[in-house]
């Protein structure tokens, strides 16, 4: 939620919550419900749909969890098809529906009937190489009543790994009349344009790209809109902006798992912003369990030019 909140800040189009376990929720587990919170308590809300990814393989759980979703304040339920992860998959979940059509149109069939909340279906190219199926899940999505497809143009066996193959989509395009969002190694407006152009897609969606630039997704979208966009912060913004983002990581996790979910972010904030420090600086801020000796190592990074040499 506070990377979400930044990424909104910096003039993001839309903003999905992070994947939803349908079972695990409906059954209360603690970090599902806090994932369904439309306004969390430790960052400012803001004004942009609610949109709640599920995931799961059975519709009774995916029912209950789009019932649970829909009194949470959702506006719009997303269904995960892409999630690679071995545990996920286990569960004949995620991407494991690409190697099932007819158990995917059930379970989107069942949320459709389930809310009237509009829905969107987020899959891969297909299971692996002999399996590229896409096209027959997005249309499938689209019979069932989604309103908009968004596609990883990977496989599921190819990973994170590889590149993105971008024009693997465009069939799914000319298959579609409700809006195709592509995603997968869209890190600039270069690429996005490219991606755009291979895929004949309507929109972008970036994921790892935008880890330590929250401000990208809006810079992306205001370039492809022939729109100014919000400058990226400089120097004294940044250190606030990696400070405040950090104290409502803590605030959101609570400190021993939210010091740990931070570590990340806060790589990921040096390495855009250049800074090189010294392997022993690096190590102690990245392990360090003191939130307050967290915050002045981080003043430290962003506001000193000689931990700039590795």
């Amino acid at each position: 939620a506070p990377f979400r909140v930044l990424a909104t800040k910096y003039g993001a189009g839309l903003v999905v919550s992070e994947m939803i376990a349908s079972a695990a929720l409906t059954t209360g587990q603690i970090d599902m419900k806090r994932r369904l919170n439309k306004n969390a308590d430790c960052v400012h809300s803001v004004n942009m749909p609610h949109v709640v990814q599920l995931s799961g393989n059975e519709k009774k759980w995916l029912i209950l969890a789009t019932k649970l979703a829909t009194d949470a304040g959702a506006d719009i339920i997303d269904l995960n098809f892409g999630c690679p992860s071995k545990r996920v998959v286990n569960g004949f979940a995620g991407a494991a529906l690409m190697r099932n059509p007819d158990k995917a149109l059930e379970l989107i069939e069942s949320v459709a009937n389930a809310t009237k909340l509009p829905i969107s279906v987020k899959m891969r190219l297909g299971w692996d190489e002999d399996n590229i199926n896409a096209v027959q899940i997005a249309q499938l999505a689209q019979s069932a009543g989604a309103k908009m497809i968004i596609v990883h143009a990977r496989t599921r066996q190819q990973f994170y790994k590889g590149t993105a193959r971008w024009q693997l989509v465009e069939p799914v395009a000319r298959a579609l009349n409700i809006p195709l969002i592509i995603n997968g190694d869209i890190i600039d407006e270069n690429s996005a344009i490219i991606a755009l152009k291979q895929s004949k897609a309507d929109g972008v969606m970036i994921g790892r790209g935008a880890l330590g630039r929250p401000w990208l997704v809006g810079q992306v979208g205001a370039f492809l809109n022939n729109e100014k966009p919000l400058k990226a912060p400089k120097t004294a913004e940044l250190k606030q902006i990696v400070i405040e983002h950090f104290q409502a990581i803590l605030c959101e996790y609570g400190n021993d798992i939210g010091i740990r979910v931070a570590r990340k972010h806060i790589r990921s904030y040096l390495e855009v912003a250049g800074v090189s420090l010294k392997k022993q600086i690096l190590y102690e801020l990245l392990t360090n369990k003191d939130a307050k000796q967290i915050i002045e190592k981080i003043s430290l990074a962003f506001n000193s030019k000689n931990l700039r040499a590795a």
